[in-house]
């Protein structure tokens, strides 16, 4: 009878009661999903470094949380409803989650308090010559078009009846930047965040498919062969000079940038700076890994099925895709404008790497310029509008937080 009991205790106690007995039906079809996610980040090779992890923080929190009663859950979403819910979202509010969360619930307290994307962007400066974009500085100009899907991509969230503050973090999908994405996300609308984040990784990840026919589709042929001339070299001074300018200019127009756009700015006066190369080093490196491992199963377990499997996650990535295709849309049609303004100097193929992927949307640019041109070296004048893409990006999550945060 003792054995009876403990089996029957072991059945109740286990997730498979919940998956036949519980309707745990949903949770079944999101450990598929996250086994295609696997999938597609080990042998496909979207996002690798940041996909396996989502996919895994997917498949354990799915695993283990089959509604509030799951109490070994890795992540308590009503953990989270609480929190978002109190009057003083305070350190007494974070010291619940420490005290009654899983592991998955502490985690999530880096990306709540916008720690792991900012020092995801720290990585980011220290990892990006600024050089193209100094040598060039109407690229910006191509930056800040390419931002054109965030925002035709909120007026139309608006429109399908979501609020202001999730139509701000669908709309980030098209600045092809995940930490941004996930930052503004996990301020305002973080009942969102797993959805977003899968969007706009899997959308980075296949810019390779879908820049290209937007490129053929809006330029000519003439237009695509356009050598450029060799841009001038940038001095050191400059180099060193620019992140503390443009981190004073924009902090100061948008406070809420200063995460983003400080940590953006830091770990690039360390990588030029000429007298920090230990720590250009660690935060490219060590800490980037590190901060890579946190964020990825943070996001990962915000996947809930019953958060996750509904109508609004099928709205969210078809606007995402509508914003990313935009957002090269918007850079393109700028580019053209410049080519026609310089007198056919400047190959519009580049405006397309104003968004944020650095370096994946500079290279599509080269790859498509050698196609029409084989003499064609567009990577350095792409790598300029796409350092602008990661600032201007990160001013559009600002001009999003400032207003509906």
């Amino acid at each position: 009878m003792d054995i009876i009991e403990t089996l029957e205790t072991l059945w109740f106690n286990s997730g498979f009661q919940s998956f036949f007995v519980n309707g745990g039906w949903k949770n079944l079809i999101m450990i598929v999903i996250a086994c295609v996610l696997l999938y597609l980040g080990i042998k496909k090779k979207f996002e690798p470094l940041l996909l396996v992890g989502i996919a895994f923080g997917c498949l354990l929190v799915n695993l283990s949380y089959f509604g509030p009663e799951s109490t070994d859950a890795l992540y308590h979403p009503e953990l989270w409803d609480n929190f978002l819910n109190s009057e003083h979202q305070d350190y007494h509010s974070y010291g619940t989650i420490m005290a009654k969360g899983g592991l998955l619930d502490i985690l999530y307290i880096g990306v709540k308090a916008g720690i792991y994307p900012s020092l995801i962007f720290m990585g980011v400066g220290a990892m990006t010559d600024f050089g193209p974009l100094i040598s060039n500085p109407k690229s910006l100009l191509l930056g800040a078009a390419a931002q054109m899907g965030v925002f035709l991509a909120f007026f139309g969230a608006i429109c399908l009846g979501f609020s202001g503050e999730q139509a701000a973090s669908i709309g980030i999908i098209g600045g092809a930047d995940g930490p941004t994405a996930i930052l503004l996300t996990g301020k305002l609308a973080p009942e969102l965040l797993g959805p977003i984040a899968i969007a706009a990784y899997s959308y980075m990840a296949l810019i390779p498919m879908i820049q290209p026919p937007l490129m053929r589709l809006l330029t000519t042929e003439k237009e695509r062969q356009v050598k450029m001339e060799q841009a001038r070299t940038v001095s050191k001074t400059e180099k060193i000079i620019f992140p503390i300018i443009v981190s004073i200019f924009v902090i100061l127009l948008l406070p809420s940038t200063a995460p983003l756009v400080g940590c953006l700015m830091l770990g690039n006066l360390w990588r030029e700076c000429g007298v920090t190369e230990r720590l250009s080093d660690t935060v490219q490196n060590a800490l980037m890994n590190i901060v890579t491992v946190f964020l990825g199963i943070s996001v990962g377990a915000t996947t809930a099925a019953d958060r996750f499997l509904s109508l609004r996650t099928i709205e969210i990535v078809f606007l995402g895709l509508t914003a990313f295709a935009f957002s090269t849309i918007g850079g393109l049609l700028i580019g053209k404008l410049m080519y026609k303004l310089s007198g056919g100097k400047i190959n519009p193929l580049i405006g397309s790497a104003g968004v944020s992927a650095v370096p994946m949307a500079a290279r599509v640019s080269q790859i498509e310029g050698q196609k029409a041109n084989p003499s064609n070296f567009l990577l350095m004048h792409a790598m300029g509008p796409n350092v602008a893409g990661v600032i201007g990006s990160a001013i559009a999550a600002g001009f999003l937080l400032a207003v509906f945060g």
